[in-house]
């Protein structure tokens, strides 16, 4: 006879899909990648190996799982600043929300995609070209927003849109790591002050 227990691959009753992975993705965000064990995984998420393998195929699976929560979730404030109407908007609301989420209480301070693939090795190789998919695309995204001002006019002509969109970008991930030192939601708000003082005129 077929039990609960094996007809969801060993998974616990009232296993929670959504939960587990939000468990895995705060592992992963506090201590990186490589340094996330599968104990450290299964322990956090309630469940055992075989049941996280039945459930997410392995670590490296449930890892782009989880940035894809974390970029619907905690790291959607991209997507949200790329609404404004205005290049400058784009910019200063993603400086803005990036400055509350990055030291809000209750997960990890700064942001995963910026610092999950720091420290990995040539076998991580692809873990650390995944988030830096995610930062380039987040950086053309804002690329092209200037480029798409200056033409309409609303910025100078000579406006460099790739370089003022790598500062930015810049900017943000010093912001990330200055969360993980330490740094306050009102420090971060005054170096995005500093930052759109930058801004062309």
């Amino acid at each position: 006879m077929t039990t609960a227990a094996t007809a969801t691959k060993g998974r616990p009753r009232g296993f929670d899909r959504d939960q587990a992975l939000e468990a895995a993705l705060m592992e992963f965000w506090r201590h990186g990648y490589e340094a996330t064990s599968i104990a450290a995984l299964t322990k956090a998420m309630g469940i055992n190996p075989p049941s996280l393998y039945a459930a997410f195929g392995d670590k490296r699976k449930l890892f782009t799982a989880a940035v894809q929560r974390y970029a619907q979730t905690h790291g959607d404030y991209g997507a949200r600043a790329l609404g404004q109407p205005t290049a400058r908007g784009v910019v200063e609301t993603m400086l803005r929300l990036a400055a509350t989420e990055y030291t809000e209480a209750g997960h990890p301070p700064g942001c995963l995609v910026i610092d999950g693939a720091t420290n990995t090795s040539e076998a991580s190789q692809d873990v650390a070209e995944e988030l830096r998919g995610y930062r380039e695309s987040t950086k053309q995204a804002i690329a092209e927003r200037i480029s798409a001002d200056v033409e309409a006019g609303a910025l100078p002509p000579g406006t460099d849109a790739a370089g003022l969109a790598t500062f930015y970008a810049a900017v943000i991930q010093g912001m990330s790591t200055q969360a993980r030192d330490g740094a306050s939601e009102a420090d971060l708000q005054r170096v995005a002050d500093v930052a759109l003082a930058a801004w062309p005129a």
